[in-house]
């Protein structure tokens, strides 16, 4: 799907936004339909007006308790229900930003329709005044290539077709994009993406995309495990059903990278994109638990459990960032049980030493309504990722700080670059909520867009 605004148009009818509690303008000339309705003003609460003919004359569009700050401004997402027609924003009270009311429209659009054919039409929004129409289609569009990529089956979404999602896309922005696969890997020293994938039908493979030639160095690295088993570490169904979404740091990466290309915010700067894309299957040449790899860095790492997989491939694709030495280096992943323990399904962790980036992320995220926690790297817990015989351990028993330990073993690897952040996100919405229906859904990727001129300052021309 494409998220696209309406043309402004004569017949495009009216819609009164009206906060819960507030009187509804006078302008809507509705008179006391409203109260006889029943219509409140409360998150997403439609009242249309009739024109006395028989038609339509225009809605409400209930805002909910203005108290009500976070993702509740993406109520408007529901708007996209409203009958079949062009709308028009009539009116924007306080509180409203015209912005995300746009957004929350177009995100309200989304459906993934691969395997049941287009939806009907729905209902258009013409883009309010003010509102830069291209920044907020372009993320948009990154929006449903995330969520699109994550719903895709895995019988359709292995290794091979991520790769081409991300040549369709470096092709389309003209980027540069190569990729190292199969055996090549161990002969150009990424042993341990080799080492998870190597029993799949579909080979590992190390996707890399670079967009721009000079400014500071932006590297983003995206967990593109298609499928996890769980490896000979089986997990239960309970746990497989939803592994398809394991690649959901890799797409979450490939839609950051179109919103960077899409509003601009990739000029001057060199934007780097490296994927993993693996399968973490069963088969007899599968590594075992107890093995010990050697990491692209040379560091050892004990395998402890083959269902902690994701930071293994990531290790070798943070080493080879970090060769180059980054101004700014962010790996996303759907990495850890134990963030969704601590911070539930809509609320990712993010890992970073830097005050000054993580403060600029956290104010962002807050922004724009894609919400991220900072979490600690906290060095105590270093000896828990210390096995006995190999520097490090994939998986520390004892089951506490999952999340953190997984962070730190990642932060081993990214040293080199000039700051780090960690997202451990989920990429998935467990139940339909204001624009984002169960299914997919992209975490963080907003709020790094909407906190790059803080994080990277471009360089301008001479």
């Amino acid at each position: 799907m494409t998220p696209e605004f309406a043309p402004p148009s004569d017949q495009a009818l009216p819609i009164w936004p009206v906060a819960q509690g507030a009187p509804v303008p006078a302008g809507a000339g509705a008179g006391d339909w409203p109260s006889a309705t029943g219509f409140t003003g409360k998150a997403g609460e439609i009242c249309l007006l009739p024109d006395g003919k028989g038609g339509l004359a225009g809605a409400l569009f209930g805002l909910g308790d203005p108290a009500h700050a976070g993702r509740e401004r993406f109520a408007f997402a529901r708007a996209a229900a409203l009958p079949l027609a062009d709308w028009y924003l009539a009116d924007i009270p306080e509180g409203l930003d015209a912005d995300q009311a746009a957004l929350g429209w177009l995100l309200g659009q989304y459906r993934f329709i691969r395997y049941k054919g287009a939806p009907r039409p729905g209902a258009r929004l013409v883009c309010p005044q003010g509102v830069d129409a291209a920044r907020i289609q372009a993320i948009a569009l990154g929006e449903f290539l995330i969520r699109d990529l994550i719903n895709t089956p895995a019988s359709d979404m292995g290794p091979d077709q991520l790769e081409a999602a991300a040549r369709a896309l470096a092709e389309d922005l003209g980027a540069r994009i190569t990729v190292t696969a199969g055996e090549d890997l161990l002969a150009q020293n990424f042993p341990m993406i080799h080492a998870v994938g190597r029993a799949a039908e579909q080979a590992p493979r190390l996707i890399d995309i670079r967009l721009g030639e000079e400014g500071p160095a932006l590297t983003i690295v995206g967990k593109g495990v298609c499928f996890d088993t769980g490896g000979l570490d089986i997990k239960p169904p309970a746990s497989m059903g939803l592994m398809k979404k394991d690649m959901g740091g890799a797409a979450t990466a490939l839609g950051l990278l179109r919103m960077l290309a899409g509003t601009g915010a990739a000029g001057g700067r060199r934007i780097r994109v490296l994927i993993p894309a693996v399968e973490n299957a069963i088969a007899g040449n599968a590594f075992r638990p107890g093995d010990v790899l050697t990491s692209r860095k040379g560091l050892t790492v004990e395998v402890n459990n083959t269902d902690a997989e994701g930071r293994l491939v990531l290790a070798d694709a943070l080493a080879l960032a970090a060769e180059e030495g980054p101004e700014l280096m962010i790996s996303l992943a759907t990495l850890t049980g134990a963030a969704r323990v601590a911070l539930g399904p809509d609320i990712p962790p993010f890992y970073c030493d830097d005050d000054a980036t993580a403060d600029a992320l956290s104010r962002a995220a807050t922004a724009v309504a894609d919400p991220l926690w900072r979490m600690p790297f906290w060095q105590p817990y270093e000896p828990m990722i210390e096995p006995a015989i190999a520097d490090l351990d994939n998986a520390p028993s004892g089951g506490m700080a999952g999340s953190i330990t997984a962070a730190l073993f990642l932060r081993r690897f990214a040293e080199g670059a000039g700051r780090y952040v960690h997202l451990d996100i989920y990429g998935w919405q467990p139940a339909a909520a204001p624009g984002r229906p169960k299914g997919g859904v992209g975490q963080g990727a907003r709020a790094i867009l909407q906190a790059l001129p803080d994080l990277l300052t471009p360089e301008l021309p001479a």
